[in-house]
């Protein structure tokens, strides 16, 4: 009882002196997209080097961008030949040609987001089906759950599926 009462008195300290309540919330979606390569060749263009189809980087143009699909491999953004950069999140798990899940704040970098990010591959007759399953918590402002859909449905239905579909990911 004490200790509860400390950390109320904590709290309402902090808040008092400055501290701001945040949002916080939870959200999640999902879609599917319809490849038109094996679901190894479709895992292997969704990681790696990714410049030819992600669009959105903090640097503008970035030296690298990758996702290295590995367990405690990064998602990440080299902005300069310093070295210097963002993880934009850390691959969890990762199976070739079925599954790879990432968890980070992506472009939310600076608050206090998790977003788990999946990717799962299942093969049909025409190539495979890649499920896109994003799940968010923390700070979550309004808005936002609507804005991550759209720009993952970005950049997977309109960049990734054109890129693929062109062939570039043969190069």
């Amino acid at each position: 009882m004490t200790r509860h009462l400390f950390l109320i008195l904590a709290v309402a300290t902090a808040l008092s002196a400055g501290a701001q309540a945040l949002p916080a919330s939870t959200f999640a979606f999902d879609f599917d997209v319809d490849l038109p390569g094996t679901p190894d060749e479709m895992y292997d263009a969704l990681t790696g080097d990714i410049s030819g189809w992600w669009d959105h980087t903090m640097s503008g143009n970035p030296v690298r961008l990758e996702i290295q699909a590995r367990p405690g491999g990064q998602f990440l953004e080299v902005f300069d030949g310093t070295g210097d950069g963002v993880v934009h999140a850390t691959v969890t798990y990762a199976q070739r040609g079925k599954l790879l899940r990432m968890e980070g704040p992506l472009g939310l970098a600076g608050f206090a987001l998790h977003l788990v990010t999946t990717y799962t591959l299942t093969p049909i007759d025409t190539g495979c089906r890649l499920n896109v399953a994003v799940h968010g918590a923390g700070e979550v402002h309004e808005g936002w759950p609507a804005l991550v859909e759209k720009t993952w449905r970005h950049f997977i239905e309109d960049r990734f599926l054109a890129y693929v579909q062109a062939g570039r990911h043969l190069d």
